[in-house]
C-alpha cells in the first residue's frame, strides 16, 4: 500500500498495535514505597470526564505493524492546505475519537523532543485530559522539582515513583500522557503503557542538543552536573542515552519521524515544525488504528475458520477409519 505524491509530506511511521485494556474512570492517589528515612505521601485528585451512552471495550489481542514504506499518505501531504492548521487536527480528532474507544496515548521519546508540547495541543484537539508524568511524580514527592528529587534521592527513587505514576494511569481513559525519557527502559512500564496507544516522537540529537542548551540545563539533572560547553555535553549525553534507550523506543505502537516530516516539507530545521503540524501527523496515526482493527478481525476470524477446517478434516478422516476396520 504505497501512495507517491509530488509535493508534501510522506508520514514516516511504524505500527504496532498492541493489546489494550478497559480503564475505568475514577479519582486518582499518587503514593510510592517510602525508602528508609524520607517518605512522602500526597493525594492527587484526579477525576476524568465520563462519555454517556458508549461501553469502553477491550480490542482483540493481535499484534499488527505497519512500516514507513507502506502507510498511506497523511493529511498534510497534499501540500496546499485548505484551511488552517488547526481546523485540520480538529477535523481529525473528530475522525478519530470515536475510534479511540477512550484508550490512553502516551507520547515517549528523548528529553526535548516536544512530548508536553504535543500532548496538550492534541489533548485538547481530542477533548482528553493531558498529564505530565514529571509533573505528577513532582507532585507526589512534596513538591520537589525532578532535579531536586534527583539531588536528594537518587534516579532509583524517581524511577520507583515514575512506575507507579504510570500504573495509575494505565487504570484510566481519554488522557494524553507526556512520559519521561528514561521511562521506556523498564519493562514493566511498557506493560502499563501497552493498554493504550504509544507513539514515539523520534527527533535526531543535534535537533534536542540546540533545544536544551537554548533553554538551559538546569532542569535535566542527568546534564546538569557535566561541566563545559553546555550543548557539547548536552550532545555528548544525548548520545550516550539514545544508545541505551534506543531499541526500547521501538517499542512504541508508532513512530513519528520529525526529520522525515521536515524534510518532505522542504524545511532544513525540524525545530521549525510547530507543534500543531506534529500532533496532525500523531492524530494521522491514531486514525490508522481502526483500519488496522478491521484487519484484526479478518486475521482473527480467518484463522478460527482454518481451525475449524482442520478439525473437519481430522474427524472426518477418523470417522473414515472407523468405518474401514
Amino acid at each position: 500500500m504505497e501512495v507517491k505524491v509530488s509535493q508534501g509530506l510522506q508520514l514516516s511511521t511504524w505500527m504496532n498495535l498492541e493489546k489494550t485494556a478497559r480503564k475505568p474512570n475514577g479519582s486518582l492517589r499518587f503514593s510510592h514505597k517510602c525508602g528508609e528515612q524520607h517518605c512522602y505521601k500526597k493525594p492527587i485528585p484526579f477525576h476524568l470526564p465520563t462519555r454517556k451512552g458508549r461501553s469502553w471495550q477491550r480490542p482483540l489481542v493481535l499484534k499488527v505493524s505497519c512500516s514507513s514504506e507502506n502507510v498511506p499518505a497523511s493529511v498534510l501531504e497534499s501540500g496546499c492546505f485548505p484551511a488552517s492548521l488547526d481546523k485540520i487536527l480538529e477535523k481529525k480528532a473528530e475522525e478519530i475519537e470515536q475510534h479511540l474507544n477512550g484508550r490512553c496515548i502516551y507520547l515517549v521519546g528523548m528529553m526535548g523532543s516536544g512530548k508536553t508540547t504535543v500532548g496538550k495541543v492534541l489533548s485538547e484537539a481530542l477533548g482528553y485530559s493531558f498529564h505530565d508524568c514529571d509533573t505528577l511524580i513532582e507532585q507526589a514527592v512534596g513538591g520537589n522539582t525532578v532535579a531536586e528529587i534527583f539531588k536528594l534521592h537518587g534516579e532509583s527513587f524517581f524511577r520507583d515513583n515514575e512506575t507507579e505514576v504510570l500504573r495509575k494511569l494505565s487504570m484510566m481513559h481519554q488522557l494524553v500522557v507526556s512520559t519521561g525519557g528514561g521511562a521506556v527502559v523498564r519493562p514493566i512500564n511498557w506493560r502499563y503503557m501497552q493498554k493504550g496507544i504509544s507513539v514515539w516522537l523520534d527527533v535526531p540529537l543535534e535537533a534536542l542538543a540546540r533545544r536544551i542548551t537554548a533553554v538551559g540545563t538546569d532542569s535535566r539533572p542527568l546534564l546538569h552536573h557535566e561541566s563545559g560547553d553546555p550543548y557539547l555535553k548536552t550532545m555528548k549525553l544525548l548520545t550516550t542515552l539514545f544508545e541505551e534507550r534506543g531499541e526500547a523506543y521501538t517499542n512504541a505502537n508508532a513512530r513519528v519521524s520529525l526529520e522525515n516530516i521536515a524534510n518532505k516539507l522542504r524545511d532544513t530545521d525540524v525545530c521549525n515544525l510547530t507543534p500543531t503540524v506534529i500532533a496532525i501527523e500523531v492524530s494521522f496515526f491514531l486514525s490508522l488504528s481502526s483500519l488496522y482493527s478491521l484487519l484484526q478481525l479478518f486475521v482473527l476470524f480467518q484463522s478460527l475458520f482454518q481451525y475449524a477446517a482442520n478439525l473437519i478434516i481430522f474427524f472426518g478422516r477418523c470417522l473414515n477409519k472407523l468405518r474401514s476396520s
